[in-house]
């Protein structure tokens, strides 16, 4: 592993102090959002103190969702139309359309993300005592990735619930009834906290403090907020800042992003810091692998994102003459390969089948071919789909699938350029520098596809943007906000939701729509495909998330959705 145990040590070295300071915070409100905090009159009163508090805040990065050992901004994918969760639980029930205000995943969130605002409140509010005893310099970097934290936090709340309350400083139980603000006013607000904090912060992080905030993560998470609110000249201009700072470049191996060897790629803006030895690490593997690898493969993408992904010669399967029906995964897009472990492909040295009839494969893993029972097409809870994640999963994580320290990226350069594409668009600006910024992504010298040429409508390059966050940032947890931002979640997420045919391909492909979504209406042989699940979706409800019961009926200035 490239990470040293030194630098994947820094953020947890106080975990377990921090987990005492913190208890209070969690406990009591676990349900609510949170209107006291781990204060007294004798913490945050010196340097180390400040060290252990932002460690704090940062911990709700690495928080799981109830139902997923894995970070809280990857599990929103499974309640998108690419991926499909397994278990029966309140995230497949989200997924469904069948979500309602005692739905515990929704909950969870909303309980984990003000536990971490209630935590970066509780050390901004004794900004002006810590002035006193800790050196200028440091406290307005540290001051800086508080509110960074906050309004990152802060982010998810408001995409995902539609405007909740605004809370900037710990509150006394009896201002515990705080209204919703509205989603313009928290967008308006996480993107002024990141315009006064991005010079404060470092452009370098250096290796004892990776994984810290800097200034490239404040500009990237305001491209992406202005962004998913339509403020397409902020978007333009944060990204542009970034793209400026010459500090970030693609990967140029897409596929190695998502390994170990990539840890410390220039490509990662931010991401989480897992050590086994500090007990921080995520259960990944466990949930995408194959059953015969020891997985569970209960966290899934689905047929309709296969198909999604482009030929070589950069059309769709339904246009394309490179496309071949009896070899439908040949002549396409390597990004495709390097997201989805395809049926009859090599993961960790076996081969990947779901058929029904093979009921043995091989296991090259020893080094010479040996033939071994199939268990992915013979168990009942081999994937539903016949397809694996292969983001996330590297070998070396073999020995314990469960505790992975492999880092999870939460922000990376590609999703900045893409920003600034969809953007430019948007504002009907599509220059030079537009064809440029997708052409580098496409032209990844591992993923060398061909180049989007100069010419196109606002309509061709809408569609090419909205194609390229598919096939480039698939089952990175960004798929929900996108389709909404589209608005055609409605669209996607109704409907039977499929799987491959088990013991074939489709005997012709489905028409590819503009934001590469297939219809399957043409499939001659569509009955044969596999239904995973049969989804329903409220236009008029389903766009954000119920706010949890128990917060509207503690308290009764929060209304809540429509429709719950």
């Amino acid at each position: 592993m490239t990470m040293t145990m030194t630098m994947k040590r820094n953020l947890y070295s106080c975990a377990l102090i921090l987990g005492l300071l913190s208890a209070s915070c969690s406990k009591d409100y676990l349900n609510r959002y949170p209107t006291d905090s781990p204060s007294s009159d004798t913490f945050l009163t010196n340097e180390d103190q400040l060290d252990m508090a932002v460690i704090g805040a940062y911990n709700t990065l690495y928080s799981n969702p109830s139902v997923a050992p894995l970070p809280f901004a990857f599990a929103i994918d499974y309640a998108s139309d690419i991926a499909w969760e397994r278990n029966t639980n309140d995230l497949q029930k989200l997924g469904g359309g069948l979500a309602d205000v005692n739905n515990t995943f929704t909950s969870n969130y909303w309980s984990l993300l003000y536990a971490g605002i209630s935590r970066c409140n509780a050390i901004l509010d004794k900004a002006n005592q810590l002035a006193l005893v800790v050196p200028a310099e440091k406290l307005d970097t540290r001051i800086s990735e508080v509110r960074f934290l906050r309004a990152y936090y802060y982010f998810y709340l408001n995409e995902l619930f539609g405007g909740v309350p605004l809370i900037t400083r710990t509150l006394n139980l009896s201002e515990a009834n705080v209204p919703k603000s509205t989603k313009e006013e928290v967008n308006d607000f996480i993107l002024n906290e990141l315009d006064d904090i991005t010079t404060k912060l470092p452009i370098t992080i250096s290796a004892e403090n990776t994984g810290r905030i800097s200034r490239g993560a404040a500009l990237a998470l305001a491209s992406r907020a202005a962004l998913f609110n339509k403020k397409w000249a902020k978007s333009v201009s944060a990204a542009k800042a970034l793209m400026d700072l010459n500090h970030y470049e693609l990967n140029p191996n897409f596929g190695e992003l998502f390994t170990y060897s990539g840890e410390n790629s220039k490509e990662i803006i931010l991401a989480t810091q897992y050590n086994k030895a500090l007990d921080k690490i995520q259960g990944i593997p466990s949930q995408y692998l194959s059953r015969y690898l020891g997985g569970f493969s209960n966290k899934i993408p689905v047929q309709s994102l296969i198909d999604s992904y482009e030929c070589t010669d950069g059309l769709s399967i339904d246009k394309s003459t490179l496309y071949n029906v009896n070899k439908p995964f040949e002549n396409r897009d390597p990004r495709l390969a390097q997201t989805i472990v395809l049926p009859q492909s090599l993961l960790w040295g076996t081969v990947f089948e779901t058929h029904p009839d093979s009921l043995r494969t091989w296991d090259y893993s020893s080094g010479s071919a040996v033939r071994v029972n199939n268990t992915d097409a013979t168990n009942a809870y081999s994937t539903f789909s016949g397809f694996l994640w292969r983001k996330y999963t590297d070998e070396l994580d073999r020995p314990d699938r469960t505790k992975s320290e492999l880092n999870t990226i939460l922000i990376r350069y590609a999703e900045v350029l893409l920003n600034y594409v969809e953007a430019k668009v948007e504002l009907g600006e599509i220059d030079d520098s537009v064809y440029d910024a997708i052409n580098e992504i496409r032209q990844r010298p591992n993923v060398n596809m061909p180049i989007i040429t100069k010419g196109k409508s606002i309509d061709q390059m809408r569609s090419i943007v909205r194609k390229e966050r598919k096939y480039e940032l698939s089952g990175e947890g960004l798929r929900w906000f996108d389709i909404r931002r589209w608005g055609i979640a409605h669209e996607v997420m109704n409907g039977p939701l499929l799987g491959r045919i088990r013991n074939g391909w489709l005997s012709n492909p489905p028409e590819i729509d503009a934001n590469g979504t297939p219809d399957y209406t043409n499939v001659r042989n569509k009955a044969e495909m596999r239904i995973i699940e049969n989804r329903i979706f409220n236009k008029d409800r389903d766009y954000v998330w119920p706010i949890p019961r128990l917060e509207t009926e503690v308290n009764t200035s929060l209304e809540q959705n429509n429709n719950y």
